[in-house]
């Protein structure tokens, strides 16, 4: 029988993916309404009823940015605060959790970062994911994904010339999450390494060249060595 998987952020635009494209896992879906992960009683309801053997933790705040600089009470306790309940829950019911981190944890200097490498995060968004990491790393049947990741077809109608990355879209990641699921540690997680405007005119032939001067708060390398994630 098939480890039943629970996943929070059911609600969110990878889950979304996830249940209409998955066929190898035994996944159970979670929205806030029914595992507030800000509420210790809530999870552990959902725990009681449905018996997981691994949470797969999608929940939480990414986008808008700068909502991590607007408002960082938000940006706590969705990615930090939400995800040490969860922590203090697999450990108790024994658990594994896989947590959905990012390649913004990373300071975006010199590229091809490894996953031993120091992580330096820019920007509030890496800090707030990384404060998450901290505490799922206590856990030791635990595995941080750091992911690089966008949405079907590239929606934006601009994309930087000069800043490279590893994106890759959400189908993308369903296709090898199987491949994830028993592995421990930390696991750097994209597509190839490249431009994003090179990854966005595959898809996007209307998609406009633009550039992100020198003295730009954007990290122009942000590319993580695959390695690791090859080798499975």
């Amino acid at each position: 029988m098939k480890k039943k998987i629970l996943v929070t952020g059911g609600d969110g635009k990878f889950a979304k993916v996830l249940k209409v494209k998955n066929k190898k896992l035994n996944l159970f879906f979670t929205s806030k309404k029914d595992c507030n992960i800000l509420n210790i009683n809530s999870i552990i309801k959902i725990v009681k009823k449905n018996k997981p053997k691994i949470i797969l933790h999608c929940a939480g705040l990414s986008r808008p940015m700068d909502i991590h600089e607007k408002n960082i009470n938000k940006s706590i306790n969705l990615n930090i605060i939400g995800t040490s309940n969860l922590v203090k829950i697999c450990n108790i019911y024994k658990i594994k959790l896989i947590y959905f981190s990012t390649g913004y944890v990373y300071a975006g200097t010199k590229g091809n970062y490894k996953e031993n490498d120091g992580a330096n995060p820019f920007n509030n968004y890496g800090l707030s994911k990384l404060g998450g990491e901290s505490a799922v790393r206590m856990l030791p049947n635990s595995l941080v994904l750091r992911i690089t990741m966008t949405e079907k077809p590239f929606i934006y109608n601009k994309a930087y010339s000069n800043l490279k990355s590893n994106f890759m879209f959400h189908e993308d990641l369903v296709q090898i999450l199987p491949k994830l699921i028993n592995k421990k540690g930390i696991i750097n997680v994209g597509g190839p390494s490249q431009s994003v405007y090179n990854f966005a005119k595959k898809y996007n032939k209307k998609v406009k060249k633009i550039f992100s001067k020198k003295n730009s708060k954007l990290p122009l390398n942000q590319t993580m060595s695959l390695n690791k994630l090859l080798k499975m």
